[in-house]
């Protein structure tokens, strides 16, 4: 169990050094970036991710704040803590991941590029409906 929690807190570690080194995002502009992610992501415009594991980030999140937990706190003290520990520590390397891998595709100029392929597109060009004599 005790193996667990360390390998959870360094996992922690390795996501805030990733997070904080010198030239990449920071904090502020990671979590900033996450609406933008999940709207772009739900949109179809970011592929980088899935609306699946962005959907097992919230749901992680919610376990880690609910006062139901696999293993509880109350009756289990410290060891109670390591479900959470644990869950908490890939919510973290997750969002750094997500984030660092959405910023630079934004960087890139994903959007914008996009929309430029989509302009090139003769389809791009159709209106699609019915044809009103």
């Amino acid at each position: 169990m005790a193996v667990n929690r360390f390998g959870a807190f360094r996992t922690i570690a390795t996501a805030l050094r990733t997070a904080t080194r010198p030239g990449a995002p920071g904090l502020g502009e990671r979590a900033a970036s996450i609406p933008r992610l999940v709207r772009a992501t739900f949109s179809g415009e970011y592929v980088g991710t899935s609306r699946r594991r962005l959907l097992l980030l919230v749901g992680a999140l919610l376990y880690v704040v609910s006062p139901v937990d696999f293993m509880p706190e109350a009756l289990l003290s410290v060891f109670g803590l390591a479900d959470d520990a644990v869950v908490a520590s890939w919510i973290a390397a997750a969002l750094v991941n997500e984030t660092e891998s959405y910023l630079s595709w934004e960087r890139a100029g994903g959007r914008s590029r996009q929309r430029a392929e989509r302009s090139n597109d003769p389809a791009s060009e159709t209106v699609r409906g019915s044809v009103v004599d």
